[in-house]
C-alpha cells in the first residue's frame, strides 16, 4: 500500500506542472546513441506519450546520424563531417533519405502507436523550404560547402498543426526541399529549432547521449547547468562549445531569439529525463536562457 500511496503523491506533486503546460507546444529533438538502444528509446517515447496524454502538444524531430553512418559504411561511402555537420553528396543523400523513411521514422511512429499514442510521420519536405548551406572559413577565407545540406528558410507549420489537431504526435524527418527541387539534408538540431521558432513553442528540448554542455568533455561533473546567450561566443572560442554541440547551442540561441521561452539539453539515456526536466523543479541538463 505504501508504494501505491507514494505513486499517488508523485502524481499530485506533478499536477501544477501538468496544469501549467496543458496545451503548450514542446518540440523535442531526439538523436544520438540514445536512439540505438531500444530500452532507452522506449523510455523516451513513454515520456512523450505521457506528455500527450495529459494535454501537452509534443512535436518530435528526430536525427538518425548513427544509422545513416552505419548504412554508408556498409556501402563503402566515407562519412565526412565539418564543424559537426555531415557533408552530403548525391550518394549520401540517397542513403540519408532511405534510412530516414525506411527505418528511423517508421520505428519511432510504430513504437509510439504501440504505447497507445496517436503518431504520424511528417515528411520534412512538406515543412521546410531550404537554402543550400555555405559558410566562409574564418581562418582561410575559403567557402565551406556541405553539399546537399540545407538551412531552413520557410517553415510550413500546417502539416504539423494538422497532426496535432488530430490528437496525434507529429514525428518529423529533418529533410527539406531546395529551390532547385532537390532533397536536402538538414541537421536535426537546426530543424528542431526552426520548427520551435515557427510554432512559438513553450520549450525546445534536445535529447541526446550527453548530459548537457560540459566544460571539460571527459568530466561529467563539469556540467554547465545554465548557459546564457552572452556566454556562447566566449565558450565557443575557448573550445568548450565545439563539434556536435556547436549546432545544438547555435540552434538553441536562434530558437530563443525566435520567441521560444526555454531551451534544454538533456541526456536521453537517463530514465525519464524528459519528464524530470518538464515536471519537476530540478534540472537534469543544461538550460539555455536569454540574458
Amino acid at each position: 500500500m505504501e508504494d501505491v500511496i507514494q505513486k499517488a503523491k508523485v502524481l499530485i506533486e506533478a499536477l501544477p506542472y501538468i496544469q501549467a503546460f496543458r496545451g503548450a507546444t514542446v518540440v523535442i529533438k531526439f538523436g544520438g546513441s540514445a536512439m540505438e538502444d531500444e530500452s532507452i528509446m522506449r523510455s523516451v517515447l513513454a515520456d512523450v506519450t505521457f506528455m500527450e496524454c495529459v494535454g501537452m502538444r509534443p512535436v518530435m524531430v528526430h536525427g538518425g546520424g548513427k544509422a545513416i553512418s552505419r548504412s554508408m559504411n556498409e556501402q563503402g561511402i566515407a562519412a565526412r563531417f565539418v564543424k559537426g555537420l555531415r557533408v552530403t553528396c548525391e550518394k549520401t543523400m540517397e542513403v540519408v533519405e532511405r534510412v530516414m523513411k525506411g527505418d528511423v521514422n517508421p520505428r519511432i511512429v510504430s513504437m509510439l502507436r504501440g504505447m497507445g499514442a496517436g503518431a504520424e510521420t511528417v515528411d520534412g519536405k512538406q515543412v521546410f523550404t531550404v537554402r543550400r548551406k555555405t559558410e566562409r572559413d574564418e581562418k582561410t577565407g575559403e567557402t565551406i560547402d556541405w553539399g546537399l545540406v540545407g538551412e531552413p528558410g520557410e517553415v510550413h507549420v500546417e502539416p504539423i498543426e494538422r497532426v496535432l489537431n488530430e490528437s496525434a504526435i507529429p514525428v518529423i524527418m529533418p529533410l527539406g526541399l531546395g529551390l532547385d527541387g532537390k532533397t536536402h539534408n538538414i541537421n536535426a538540431d537546426t530543424a528542431a529549432c526552426a520548427v520551435a521558432g515557427a510554432m512559438q513553442a513553450r520549450k525546445l528540448v534536445f535529447l541526446s547521449d550527453v548530459p548537457g554542455l560540459l566544460r571539460y568533455a571527459d568530466d561529467p561533473d563539469s556540467l554547465i547547468s545554465t548557459l546564457k546567450v552572452s556566454q556562447v561566443e566566449e565558450l565557443s572560442r575557448a573550445g568548450v562549445i565545439g563539434g556536435g554541440m556547436l549546432p545544438k547551442v547555435k540552434s538553441g540561441v536562434e530558437a530563443l531569439q525566435a520567441g521560444v521561452r526555454k531551451v534544454h539539453m538533456i541526456d536521453g539515456r537517463m530514465p525519464h529525463s524528459l519528464l524530470l526536466e518538464i515536471l519537476t523543479d530540478k534540472g537534469v541538463g543544461t538550460e539555455i536562457l536569454s540574458d
